[in-house]
């Protein structure tokens, strides 16, 4: 035991004392925050386009598509605020608060939303700023306004799309010409740059609004009765005797279900970094002939053993330190729903479950890698084995989501007692409450083909550390047998 443990201190010492270890541990958690707060900083700086727009349908007594696409424009703002005020809410109140703060947005414009969202979140209405529309409609240029259509009027427009010709002391992202076609509304657009298409969406996205408008219009249909019935938003109350005393559905009762998803997602991850890091271990020591030396000191088993718990103590390090800053950032931004995970994961064993599941899926994964690497000179010997065992990990990756809908699917089911995918499917239904005879029996059939895993690679692990055979298929289901 002692020189088990030396193993694993030595194993853990020899990866958590580089740099590399460190920045790749705060890798994940850095990137994971910028990954979900560029999106949002690239939203907020997006500059308005400065966009001309000229109606070439009232030189033919038209006139009136100008009025309605600028109407439309108008509505797709609007509904972006109210929908800018609504997740505002949420994370304070939940989606039942978003969604009165939508109504009232809805009801009596963007004031009566703010009003609503600071009686749900004040916080959140002290520093709310609408979205910045994508584009400003500016007046056009004199010449340009009166320009016949043609190649004169063309040249007049690539020299207004140019930055040394400003409108209103700012260039121009593009220009605009409405027309009819085939008696439906079209456009011409004119961008200073191909490769930006913000305001061919928005005039697309109002033409579509415009001809639909012009269409209900002459089915005698009121344009403010179709706003109406496009903005309604059905009140759907949903109950479940699985929830709290039978109440409604929240967002709490699904709670259990999404750690459960998390929790599998995380083993995998961990299952591939721990993974990674022992095979090359073993790999690296087997070249350096330092496995040799080792296994005249102490048996394969030990030597096994304390390789796999080293390795287990740095990803168990990396695992506290991801939900340390985990928890504390979302107990910072989304209190309520910190509170609520505590809770969730306190009740009905949950976490005793999860820690099980984990804690055998790792080490099944785990000394399977180890037997590899033993057998493994270079990286292109444990490609030849790795391949098989990645696609196996992708199966539960792909059926998780569908485990978490429907616990008790026949397929799912019948995968959960599959060790390799226990762990990664049982984790997704354990929240659902699935018998106890299926809990029981999957964690005991788990461990038991574990501690066989263990067995198996020890004898492997020795015959590969002190074997010079070409890996194969057949090498290294000799030395699982016990052949040297």
């Amino acid at each position: 035991m002692n020189r088990t443990l030396l193993i694993a201190r030595r194993e853990f010492m020899a990866y958590a004392k580089t740099v590399g270890f460190w920045l790749s541990l705060l890798a994940f958690p850095i990137f994971g925050a910028l990954g979900g707060s560029i999106p949002l900083l690239m939203d907020s700086n997006q500059p308005e386009r400065a966009v001309v727009m000229i109606d070439d349908t009232a030189r033919t007594g038209g006139g009136t598509l100008e009025a309605s696409v600028r109407a439309s424009l108008a509505e797709s703002q609007r509904q972006a605020e109210i929908r800018a005020l609504r997740m505002a809410a949420v994370p304070q109140g939940g989606a039942k608060a978003g969604d009165r703060v939508r109504t009232a947005a809805e009801t009596g414009g963007t004031e009566a939303g703010l009003a609503a969202l600071r009686a749900e979140n004040p916080g959140a209405a002290e520093g709310f700023t609408p979205p910045r529309p994508a584009i400003r409609l500016v007046a056009p240029p004199a010449d340009l306004a009166g320009a016949k259509p043609g190649p004169a009027r063309d040249a007049l427009v690539r020299r207004y799309l140019d930055e040394e010709t400003p409108v209103d002391g700012q260039p121009l992202n593009a220009v605009v010409f409405l027309r009819e076609e085939a008696g439906a509304p079209a456009a011409t657009v004119w961008t200073a740059r191909p490769s930006d298409d913000t305001a061919e969406d928005a005039i697309e996205g109002a033409l579509v609004e415009a001809n639909r408008d012009r269409l209900f219009a002459s089915a005698g249909i009121d344009r403010d009765v179709v706003q109406a019935a496009t903005r309604f938003r059905p009140t759907v109350s949903v109950f479940s005797p699985a929830t709290a005393e039978g109440q409604e559905v929240s967002f709490r009762d699904r709670l259990p279900g999404v750690i459960g998803l998390g929790v599998g997602f995380i083993l995998w991850s961990l299952v591939i970094t721990g993974a990674s890091i022992l095979l090359n271990s073993v790999m690296e020591e087997k070249s350096n002939k330092i496995l040799e030396v080792l296994l005249s000191s102490a048996s394969s088993t030990e030597i096994l053993a304390g390789k796999v718990l080293g390795v287990a103590l740095l990803t168990l390090s990396v695992l506290v330190v991801w939900g340390a800053l985990g928890g504390v950032g979302l107990a910072l931004a989304l209190p309520d729903i910190a509170a609520d995970i505590g809770s969730v994961l306190g009740q009905g064993g949950l976490l005793v479950y999860f820690a099980l599941y984990m804690i055998g899926g790792y080490l099944m994964y785990a000394v399977l890698f180890a037997a590899i690497g033993s057998f493994c000179d270079t990286p292109r010997d444990a490609q030849t084995l790795m391949g098989p065992i990645m696609m196996v990990l992708v199966i539960p990756i792909l059926v998780m989501q569908f485990a978490l809908q429907n616990p008790d699917a026949p397929l799912i089911k019948f995968l959960s007692w599959v060790p390799f995918f226990t762990p990664f499917l049982m984790s997704a239904r354990v929240p659902s409450e699935p018998p106890l005879i299926e809990v029981i029996g999957t964690l005991g059939g788990m461990f038991a083909f574990a501690l066989l895993m263990v067995w198996l690679a020890g004898r492997a692990f020795r015959a590969g550390a002190l074997s010079d055979v070409k890996l194969s298929w057949k090498s290294f289901a000799g030395a699982m047998r016990g052949n040297s």
